[in-house]
């Protein structure tokens, strides 16, 4: 029996601003993901669309005088156009704000209604006396109940990184007018995702897809689990059945905008869609890191609840760094798709290698410009572009083409090999696995090529030199054909220099082992350029002066006096004990020797300390800061550190523990 088709979608970019390489983390994967396993035999739909709901569009659509929808169309356009130029092709790009979605969410939600998952409850909402209206999610600000750090409405950004229903943020301030905001009661309603608990906890032990994807979410099922509001106080968006002043939060209407979208191919293409989505299935997610929680969570328990089949993989990538530090756009370590990548006229093929190839799929990628150069010229220039033009340069000049002789067995058995190497890669969404594997191809066809000289063979035995070059050729044929993932347009370039009339991606991967028809060659140009220094000086220049100019930017805050910083009681302590926070993948629980007193104080450094690393460190502590409690821990200071690193303040020499900062 026929596996079921694979339908494969991406996280929604939200339309309120324009793509960067932390989007890219995505959408390149997926798109290489599904060109391999399209051209590894199977029925595979790419669908994706724009995320057009929610308060930072509307936000944004009034700072800027325009309609949401208006907006939203701006930057869809934006989005479908860059994909498009980094050869990320989908079969349906949609819009949620367009009626497939509208009219799929509206059938979902009545259908939990029927089935008994959805309730009403007054809810404490944070309401502007200014502006006259609720505050929904990004429309406030204020404090996380759970780490006391400042929150926006709906997520704990700075802090815990935790969801926040509406009414649970503390001390709320209108974002637009920056008036303190009054809690008000209004009625809402709820999705019974507590009900879900016991079958998610089995639904996540067989998802496919990423180990992040799988563990974070069972983290949080275990400990808790409660039902979640899925209405808004909003005008823009999905209208909540039966109640106009009310519409469905975003994160309900997006992941439904998946179904959309493919309703909307399948009508075109005259397919069913719910062959891809009702029963056993095989949809498999690419999302952001920061989006587990919605859709390994929330999304399989609503599909369930409506009847739905539930997704079969979710894969989810690693967060991106710019120069290594953490990637932000106010304080300017971002590098914008087009303006600062393909309108200087880089290849979108290298971009998409470096994605692939820096780094596991869940770890954290790092870009650089001169880690990005070094990476382009030593292993796509030096490697496989240097084979490739060698074997077609010498083909061409002493043979005029490929030569008719039969390829060697061991050079069959080691593309066979290659070919069952990526194939294991690929499936377990290891795709810099997969790249190294077709690079070790390429630098075999190196080491070949150098090791028997065709160039010396040639004057003595022209037979073998034909030999050598006809094997050469053959894994030129197959490193084409694995590579078309990963670079596709280059691919392409190099399949019609091998002789080829057609498009490689008309070709299975089971091709790679196929003799290379006899055909003449045309004189070959080289594949690639090397990124030279001076362009590398330039790009990270750019990139310099943007950092400089948030920075600047960022030192523009009020001064205080002398008197106001004498408040502060700062002082050196020691660090006894540190353990992690559970539930946290950032907090460490320390114990502080602070002079004559321990203190428990929870910091931020999980990602960047292992807790035996800081036991016995000296530590500069913050000692009359209000008690706090984070992640249900009680906080009772605070230690300073640097960066975006998070590096230690510490004296530059020995001083008494407790002694005080002056």
């Amino acid at each position: 029996m026929n596996p079921p088709p694979l339908l494969v979608t991406c996280g929604l970019p939200y339309t309120n601003g324009p793509c960067h390489l932390g989007h890219l983390r995505t959408y390149v994967p997926a798109d290489a993901y599904v060109r391999y396993m399209r051209r590894a035999g199977e029925e595979v739909v790419f669908v994706c669309g724009s995320d057009n709901h929610g308060t930072p569009i509307v936000v944004s659509a009034e700072e800027a005088g325009v309609s949401p929808r208006a907006l939203s169309e701006r930057y869809h356009k934006h989005f479908d156009d860059t994909f498009r130029r980094m050869e990320v092709i989908f079969d349906r790009f949609g819009m949620t704000d367009d009626p497939a979605t509208h009219l799929r969410t509206k059938a979902i939600v009545s259908r939990l209604t029927e089935n008994g998952y959805i309730y009403k409850q007054i809810v404490h909402q944070a309401y502007c006396t200014k502006c006259k209206r609720f505050l929904p999610d990004r429309y406030v600000e204020g404090v996380c109940p759970h780490c006391g750090t400042p929150a926006r409405g709906d997520e704990c950004d700075q802090g815990c990184g935790r969801h926040l229903e509406p009414g649970e943020i503390k001390d709320p301030v209108c974002k637009v007018c920056g008036t303190k905001a009054e809690f008000r009661d209004q009625e809402h309603y709820f999705f019974r995702l507590s009900e879900f608990r016991e079958f998610l906890l089995s639904y996540l032990e067989t998802l496919r897809g990423t180990s992040n994807a799988r563990n974070y979410a069972i983290g949080w099922i275990k400990d808790e689990l409660h039902d979640w509001c899925i209405t808004r106080t909003l005008e823009w968006g999905v209208k909540f059945p039966g109640c106009d002043d009310l519409v469905v939060y975003v994160w309900v209407d997006a992941p439904i905008g998946y179904i959309a979208f493919t309703e909307e191919w399948a009508k075109g293409a005259g397919k069913d869609w719910k062959r891809y989505w009702c029963g056993e299935n095989r949809v498999t997610h690419f999302i952001g890191g920061d989006i587990i929680y919605h859709h390994s969570i929330f999304w399989p328990a609503l599909l369930k609840a409506a009847g739905y089949g539930v997704p079969h993989a979710i894969v989810a990538s690693g967060m991106v760094k710019v120069d290594d530090h953490k990637f932000s756009k106010s304080r300017g370590y971002v590098v914008w798709t087009n303006d600062d990548y393909l309108d200087k006229g880089l290849p979108a093929d290298y971009l998409r290698y470096y994605l692939l190839a820096y780094t596991s799929h869940t770890k954290e990628l790092n870009f650089s410009w001169k880690v990005f150069s070094e990476r382009i010229n030593n292993e796509v220039v030096n490697i496989f572009g240097n084979f490739v033009y060698r074997t077609l340069f010498f083909a061409h000049k002493e043979f005029n083409g490929v030569p008719s002789c039969p390829v060697d067995p061991v050079i069959i058995a080691e593309i066979e090999k290659s070919l069952a190497t990526v194939d294991g890669y690929m499936r377990e969404y290891e795709f810099k696995g997969a790249v190294d594997a077709i690079m070790a191809l390429a630098a075999f066809g190196n080491t070949y090529i150098q090791t028997h000289a065709p160039w010396k063979l040639i004057k003595t035995d022209r037979d073998a030199s034909a030999q050598v070059i006809r094997n050469c050729i053959q894994i030129a044929q197959a490193v084409t054909l694995l590579i078309e993932p990963v670079m596709p347009a280059k691919a392409q370039e190099c399949w019609t220099m091998l002789g080829y009339t057609d498009n490689v991606t008309d070709h299975p991967l089971s091709d790679a082992t196929c003799p290379v028809p006899e055909t003449s060659i045309k004189a070959p140009s080289p594949l690639f350029a090397k990124m030279e220094e001076e362009q590398v000086k330039e790009l990270d220049a750019l990139l310099q002066k943007r950092v400089a100019q948030a920075n600047k930017k960022m030192e523009m805050i009020p001064m205080v006096t002398f008197e106001e910083f004498q408040k502060l009681d700062i002082r050196t302590g020691n660090v006894l004990s540190a353990e992690p926070v559970p539930k946290s993948n950032k907090l460490l629980k320390l114990q502080v020797d602070i002079g004559g007193e321990i203190r428990q104080i929870v910091a931020g450094m999980q990602q960047f300390y292992k807790p035996e690393e800081l036991v016995g460190k000296d530590v500069v502590v913050v000692t009359n800061l209000a008690p706090a409690k984070i992640f249900g821990v009680e906080s009772n200071g605070m230690i300073l550190a640097a960066g975006d690193s998070a590096s230690l303040l510490v004296p530059l020499r020995p001083v008494e523990t407790g002694s005080k900062i002056r």
